[in-house]
């Protein structure tokens, strides 16, 4: 059984999130809680929110037992960026681009 939670459009740019979820793809959930609570990255508490949204969605919706759940997928991909601008010198602007993400983890037994 294989039980998802997802977040979407979260004001963190892919490529940072994407770090922390190569470290807790594949691990035992009680292993990816340790390591997303001793993280020093800021999109760490973020994905432990959304690992711990699947975990609930897990025991709450399928009685799952949590100590045999593992982190089987963790997809980030992009959502739209949101544009701005900033004012340069003689009248010009600079764009400033802020990514945002997507976050499905996905839960399994072993």
């Amino acid at each position: 059984m294989e039980v998802t939670a997802k977040l979407r459009y979260v004001r963190a740019s892919p490529q940072k999130c994407r770090l922390v979820a190569d470290q807790i793809r594949g691990q035992s959930v009680e292993q990816a809680l340790r390591i997303l609570i001793f993280s020093s990255k800021g999109v760490a508490r973020v994905l432990r929110k959304v690992l711990n949204s699947a975990i609930a969605n897990a025991e709450h919706n399928h009685g799952a037992n949590i100590d045999e759940l593992r982190v089987s997928a963790v997809e980030i991909s992009e959502a739209p960026t949101f544009s701005r601008y900033r004012a340069r010198a003689k009248g010009r602007a600079n764009q400033i681009i802020k990514r945002n993400s997507h976050i499905v983890i996905e839960v399994a037994d072993e």
